[in-house]
């Protein structure tokens, strides 16, 4: 087990992952309202919208009119998914506004790539050296890995340490023999098969065969074990975590049934306000973005500290009156 970090960096995915799992349309100026609010927190990344084929992911057809429309915070990087060189084509004409990076990814589940992105592993494998071609020939430096389902997946099962370790290392050879040096990789819960225990083991394994590699969590909270799961995780040392706020969104590829979304960022903010982790973002102010959230997507959200409220409030409230 690690040292605890002594701060930490959360990337806020709730407007782009959010949006695409929403049903029915949301309309482009309240989407702005939620990224603005979002800004307002102290966040330092908050992934704003996808460039993808809108007869795949309807809500985002009006992704180029969401990214001209919000207020840019200049201590705010503001990022974007894409999957094909179209979607990369339609980020690059918002470089003016958005933190434009490469990132390549595999997938640990054979049977959810071939649901999830019609392909098979070795197709995908080949598919990213293309996208490193890709974001070579248009200046971008390749700085992130991606590995989804790497803790178990809805149609295969669960994954074993020993094949996440080896994917791991299949990405730093694909950056490594195109020239580039992956900064972090992610390891992705797509479908909510961690638990604190695996956690520590897939942790503990990568960082045995590759002790100086930054790792990132993207953990949802299907099964509940969302914020526990960031407990394990900080408790092994990793730093960076994707989060969404309120528990906006979820995997619209992953089968299953009720809530799906992302570990909630202000409930991963109290946590660490609670261990005297440094996260940089005024609680307060994103339990207010939460509320936004919520009254956006017209539905309670999962999230539970905008429900609760801080505890540093209620603290103060105490003593002021003793």
């Amino acid at each position: 087990m690690s040292d605890l970090p002594k701060s930490i960096r959360i990337n806020e995915e709730g407007p782009r992952e959010g949006f695409q799992f929403e049903k029915g349309p949301i309309p482009t100026a309240r989407k702005i309202e939620l990224i603005d609010a979002l800004s307002d927190t102290g966040l330092k990344q908050i992934q704003v919208a996808s460039f993808v084929p809108p007869q795949n992911v309807p809500g985002w057809v009006d992704a180029d009119d969401v990214v001209a429309g919000f207020q840019v915070n200049p201590a705010v990087s503001y990022t974007a998914l894409w999957l094909n060189e179209r979607g990369l084509q339609r980020a690059l004409g918002h470089d003016d506004r958005l933190q434009l990076l490469g990132s390549i990814g595999l997938c640990c589940s054979a049977a959810f790539l071939a649901i999830n992105q019609k392909r098979t592993m070795e197709q995908n494998f080949e598919g990213q050296r293309s996208i490193i071609k890709m974001y070579q020939a248009n200046g971008l430096p390749v700085t992130r890995g991606s590995l989804m389902a790497a803790f178990g997946c809805n149609f295969q099962g669960d994954v074993a340490p020993a094949t996440v370790v080896d994917m791991v290392g299949q990405l730093l050879d694909l950056a490594a023999e195109a020239g580039e040096t992956l900064e972090f990789v992610s390891l992705a819960d797509t479908m909510a098969w961690a638990s604190p225990l695996s956690i520590r083991r897939v942790v503990g394994a990568i960082r045995d065969r590759f002790p100086d590699l930054t790792l990132s969590l993207h953990l949802h909270d299907t099964r509940g074990m969302g914020i526990a799961n960031v407990y394990s995780g900080l408790q092994m040392g990793v730093e960076i975590y994707d989060a969404a706020v309120a528990g906006l969104g979820g995997c619209p590829f992953a089968a299953h049934k009720g809530a799906a979304g992302n570990v909630c960022t202000e409930d991963v903010v109290f946590l660490c306000d609670e261990m005297g982790i440094e996260t940089g973002i005024d609680l307060e102010r994103l339990m207010q973005a939460a509320c936004v959230a919520e009254d956006v997507v017209g539905h309670p959200l999962p999230g539970s500290v905008k429900s609760g409220g801080s505890l540093r409030v209620l603290r103060e409230k105490l003593r002021a009156a003793h």
